[in-house]
């Protein structure tokens, strides 16, 4: 394709379920544009109706919006058989490329971009626009972390009588970003697209999403009916004061959700002072090298490394300190990056472990007993990886079932381990070469008596 209308194709940029978009050219000021074509199917009159009239409100509504967190709309053509959409082009990168654990953005620069988007979203809705599909996909960021909230095809226009409105309100938007109120089918507000803009910083700043499920009944049922996990929980690094952020703008009840976008952006603001800057990820690339070589973490996906990164704490330990104590109630364990520690019981020394070991695993592993059965103490500075049971419980099943058959590994080989040293300094064995009789185990199961 050469042309689309006046435009000249550059190249595409990228293909949807209905559209595809094509970076062209514009013969008025040989600037860059992004035009989006949607082709009507002949064979589906229905589906053709229904993206006219997306494509129509779409035109109508970014026409309006004049913010500059919105991209801008500069012509729109519908035809008998495709329509086309000529909109500023954003020459950046999509935050659905940063909602991996493994690629997460740094928190300074996440609580930067969703601060825009609110005052985008609160201009929006000052014009009388709900957006109605906010999702990391449909927000662009450019250089300076300036976003680009796009994709207004499905924006209802509260303006005009909600009657008129009817097909758009059924149905729309990504299930796992809509607000509760959206899935029942009710008349919606502004308080929606803060919902889900809501959503969308849950996911930047945890590598996952607020609710989760199998398939899409009981997703939808805990999107209604269930209480999002603390982002401190799944991340404890993060401020504390992002819970109480996070809870309203997740709220069920639409009274104590955030009224408008500029204030949920004054309590983002509120927690600016205490978000590390760039040299955060430098600290965390350093850190998730050193793991990469602990022998531990040796069959572990990149992926799963980062959520460890992501649920623990690092801790710098000095000489003569008691790490765990026997008997106290814990589920947290971890792992030693650095230094040597003494492992005792009942105050005699069991062994001396080092770099790369696991200590605190036997409470966390077992099903109903989580009682230190031995003290750790420190013999020298020790780096301390400790990971957060509660955070874990939280974490992707991969991980959580990969580190559990790491820790029963490394426990069965401790086991094997004093297994070998106890039969040392046991009393010589008998060796057979051929296998008992009947006669030879007459004395009950599991006991062989001797020739």
């Amino acid at each position: 394709m050469e042309r689309i209308g006046k435009y000249r194709v550059v190249r595409e940029l990228g293909k949807g379920a209905t559209a595809t978009v094509y970076l062209c050219v514009s013969p008025d000021s040989d600037l860059p544009v992004a035009v989006k074509l949607i082709s009507f199917d002949k064979d589906s009159a229905n589906m053709s109706r229904r993206l006219r009239k997306l494509f129509r409100n779409e035109v109508a509504v970014s026409g309006r919006l004049q913010h500059p967190n919105i991209a801008k709309v500069y012509d729109g053509v519908v035809e008998a058989d495709h329509a086309y959409l000529a909109m500023e082009y954003v020459d950046g990168f999509s935050l659905e490329d940063y909602t991996r654990i493994d690629n997460l953005l740094p928190l300074h620069r996440v609580i930067g971009i969703v601060f825009k988007c609110c005052m985008a979203l609160d201009s929006a809705y000052r014009q009388g626009i709900i957006h109605r599909d906010i999702k990391p996909a449909n927000i662009l960021v450019t250089a300076g972390d300036e976003p680009k909230l796009l994709d207004f095809g499905l924006s209802l226009n509260i303006n005009k009588e909600i009657g008129n409105e009817s097909t758009f309100i059924m149905g729309v938007g990504s299930p796992s970003y809509m607000s509760p109120e959206q899935i029942k089918g009710y008349q919606l507000n502004q308080k929606t697209d803060l919902y889900s803009l809501g959503v969308v910083l849950y996911q930047l700043l945890t590598g996952r999403l607020p609710f989760r499920a199998k398939n899409q009944a009981t997703l939808i049922y805990r999107i209604i009916n269930t209480e999002a996990p603390d982002v401190t929980a799944l991340n404890p690094n993060l401020p504390e004061e992002l819970n109480v952020i996070l809870k309203r703008a997740l709220e069920k009840d639409l009274f104590s959700r955030y009224r408008n976008g500029a204030e949920f952006a004054k309590d983002l603001a509120s927690v600016r002072y205490q978000i590390l800057r760039d040299d955060q990820v430098v600290q965390d690339s350093a850190r998730f090298d050193v793991l990469r070589k602990l022998e531990f973490f040796a069959d572990f996906e990149n992926v799963e490394l980062w959520e460890v990164l992501r649920i623990s704490t690092w801790r710098e330990i000095a000489p003569n300190v008691l790490l765990i104590r026997q008997g106290e109630q814990a589920l947290n364990f971890g792992l030693l990056v650095s230094g040597f520690v003494e492992v005792s019981i009942d105050g005699r020394v069991l062994c001396r472990l080092g770099p790369g070991e696991v200590i605190g695993e036997v409470a966390y592993l077992h099903p109903q007993r989580h009682e230190r059965s031995a003290s750790v103490s420190t013999l020298e500075p020790v780096l301390y990886l400790e990971i957060n049971a509660a955070a874990l419980a939280l974490s992707s099943e991969e991980l959580q079932e990969h580190m559990r058959s790491a820790l029963i590994g490394r426990l069965i080989d401790r086991l094997r381990e004093v297994s070998r040293i106890a039969s040392a300094r046991g009393t010589p064995a008998v060796t057979r070469v051929m296998p008992a009789t009947p006669a030879e185990t007459a004395g009950g199961p599991g006991l062989t008596l001797a020739p």
